[in-house]
């Protein structure tokens, strides 16, 4: 059997064993609910600029509007999703990646 046969042997068992099926559970349920919890808010926000612009135009303080509060804190929700994701890959995520990279790097050997 060639060198490559092997690495795809080897793959396919990772793909079919129950740590690869975890780690893509998990995976799943992290990033799918706050993708959607994500494009929500970015949806409403488009929303309510489109339809609703005498609230997405009142006055906070000064020249601040809702419009503007809603839209940096479309910036503000990125970040802390990304610093989420980051703190939770390093602990839930990337711990179990590796730990099948190196059984697969074993087995292909």
């Amino acid at each position: 059997m060639s060198h490559d046969a092997r690495t795809d042997d080897a793959y396919v068992e990772v793909q079919r064993s129950p740590e690869f099926g975890e780690l893509r559970r998990r995976f799943r349920s992290f990033v799918f609910p706050m993708t959607a919890l994500f494009l929500a808010w970015y949806f409403l926000y488009v929303l309510l600029a489109a339809y609703a612009p005498g609230f997405m135009s009142h006055k906070l303080a000064g020249n601040i509007n809702v419009g503007l509060v809603l839209g940096l804190g479309q910036f503000v929700s990125t970040f802390a999703i990304t610093i989420l994701y980051v703190r939770w890959a390093d602990r839930e995520f990337d711990p179990r990646a590796e730990a099948l990279h190196t059984r697969l790097e074993e087995a292909s050997r």
